[in-house]
């Protein structure tokens, strides 16, 4: 049997969504270090975590089956936005300190599971509910989408170190749009032959034990 290298498109063949991730990503890396005064080990995660995702928009292959819809690109532009909505939020209306402690070690520990989610998809990470390829090792093996459990925590650390009810506000669109983009991706994901075999396996999407 003969193993062949699959072939990757160059620059001149990407996708107009290729480089639209590339540039929302550098301009995420440039928000991040504006709104960042100081960079903890999670900021340093993140930064690795957008980097690799610069290499990824130029070298991932095009999706078999993508969605697009208005609903679908809504959920995206929230769930990219609202994490840095509440950054900008607290520099306007300061909040109140929960628990800050707790909060570093959520933060910190979401940074490390986000960026092992997206070393497992690899060149299948994208943006819009797209197939590509099915991702079932690391923490896709605990639950079917870790990368949103990491947003998640995250959120929960951030406003456990700084909140007040702006910042919840945000959070509860910001989920809303996790959620949507969790059933939307079941649905495009749902086409792959080993669809089945993997939900058997991981039955929960997002919270180990609950859902």
């Amino acid at each position: 049997m003969t193993w062949v290298r699959p072939r990757i498109p160059g620059i001149s063949q990407r996708r107009l969504g290729d480089f639209l991730l590339f540039g929302v990503t550098s301009a995420e890396l440039v928000l991040l270090s504006f709104l960042t005064p100081t960079f903890t080990i999670a900021d340093w995660v993140y930064v690795l975590q957008h980097l690799l995702v610069l290499g990824i928009a130029l070298t991932r292959r095009p999706p078999e089956v993508q969605d697009r819809s208005l609903l679908s690109s809504t959920a995206v532009v929230v769930s990219y936005a609202y994490p840095y909505a509440q950054v900008a939020y607290l520099r306007w209306v300061p909040g109140d300190p929960t628990w800050p402690e707790a909060g570093l070690v959520l933060v910190t520990f979401a940074a490390f599971l986000s960026f092992a989610s997206l070393l497992s998809l690899g060149r299948w990470f994208g943006v819009w509910p797209a197939l590509r390829g099915l991702a079932t090792r690391g923490p896709y093996r605990l639950v079917r989408h870790p990368m949103y459990l990491a947003y998640v925590l995250a959120d929960i650390g951030c406003n456990l170190q700084e909140w007040n009810f702006g910042t919840a506000l945000l959070v509860v669109a910001g989920w809303a749009s996790l959620f949507y983009r969790i059933r939307a991706e079941e649905r495009i994901l749902s086409q792959d032959s080993g669809w089945s075999n993997y939900v058997a396996l991981v039955r929960h999407r997002l919270f180990p034990g609950l859902w």
